[in-house]
């Protein structure tokens, strides 16, 4: 990081990585082609959770190789006329790879818990009904950095 008086200590990115709307996961295809996709996510037990589609570029990514990178902005406030914007980001470096049974189950309602916390029994029928059509993924977070201007 080229900017040391702006970086965040490691329990201040985790923060902002768990209470973020969304991310983008970066992915590489086996001749290196970089993919970016923005997704929703949730963070359990020091693991980054996210699901997908049975198919797509992502997983046939993730399939050629599994290290990904992780960046999630926080707040924002551009301030016009000092030219420059206050602002909070997270990246991680880490591996993925898919999850079955109880803890894909966990997962799910990890992100139900995040996104939808006044329909859980809404969202346990869902997750009974959509679970086979729904690919789940953890990314263990092997490094984080944060930095901000506030």
């Amino acid at each position: 990081m080229r900017r040391m008086d702006r970086a965040l200590s490691r329990e201040e990115a985790l923060r902002i990585l768990s209470e973020g709307e969304y991310g983008v996961i970066s992915t590489a295809s086996s001749d290196g082609q970089p993919y970016g996709t923005p997704i929703s996510y949730c963070v359990l037990d020091g693991f980054l959770y996210f699901h997908s589609a049975p198919e797509g570029q992502k997983l046939e990514n993730l399939s050629a190789n599994a290290r990904v990178s992780f960046c999630v902005v926080g707040k924002t406030q551009v301030e016009p006329d000092k030219f420059g914007t206050k602002y909070e980001s997270v990246i991680v470096f880490g591996t993925a790879m898919e999850v079955f049974d109880s803890e894909k189950r966990s997962a799910l309602l990890g992100l139900i818990t995040k996104y939808s916390r006044e329909f859980i029994s809404e969202g346990l029928r869902y997750i009974e009904s959509s679970s086979k059509d729904t690919r789940v993924y953890k990314v263990s977070i092997d490094s984080i950095s944060g930095k901000s201007k506030r």
